[in-house]
């Protein structure tokens, strides 16, 4: 589960389901009590509905893990201390980084520092459509040592400057209120 409606999407199928949860986290779901497999099978079914999947192998919970706290990471940001992701993953996880990192870029065919960076482009993107701040703070929410840091990790990503990218927003913007 990556985000919040996804965690209600869980909730309602457990509940059509009579399943009680202990706990619905981000890729995390605790019952009171153990599930059948044909349980199993028609919570995934429900679940799918919304493109998600129950994850039981051992592989799939750490990956998802994995994704939960680089998501915490990128989305929350600006709560948090400037702390290094690797330390903050290892710390969480209780592996070492050496481990996770390769086990991640083994099943995803990706590095986990590329998933970071994708997601920190959306965010920034999310940023500068939805809210209100300068390039500078979005910078400094999102740990970049510069305003040219992030600017050319935005523009190798999308092709685009942020400046580009905001001023297509406010475009649209135009368009769109004088309909």
């Amino acid at each position: 589960m990556a985000c919040e409606s996804c965690k209600v999407v869980v909730q309602e199928a457990l509940a059509e389901l009579d399943i009680s949860p202990v706990k619905v986290e981000l890729g995390e779901i605790e019952t009171k009590e153990d599930i059948t497999d044909d349980e199993k099978l028609k919570l995934n079914s429900k679940i799918r509905k919304a493109g998600l999947e129950l994850l039981e192998k051992k592989q799939g919970v750490l990956i998802e893990k994995i994704r939960k706290v680089a998501i915490d990471y990128v989305y929350k940001s600006d709560e948090k201390p400037n702390i290094k992701f690797s330390a903050l993953l290892s710390e969480e996880l209780n592996h070492s980084y050496t481990y996770l990192a390769n086990f991640f870029s083994e099943v995803e065919a990706s590095t986990i520092e590329q998933f970071i960076i994708s997601l920190k482009i959306e965010r920034i993107k999310e940023l500068i459509i939805f809210g209100d701040d300068t390039f500078s703070e979005i910078a400094y929410k999102l740990h970049y040592s510069s305003v040219a840091h992030l600017s050319a990790q935005f523009k190798k990503v999308t092709g685009l400057t942020p400046s580009h990218f905001k001023a297509l927003k406010n475009k649209r913007r135009i368009t769109i209120q004088n309909i």
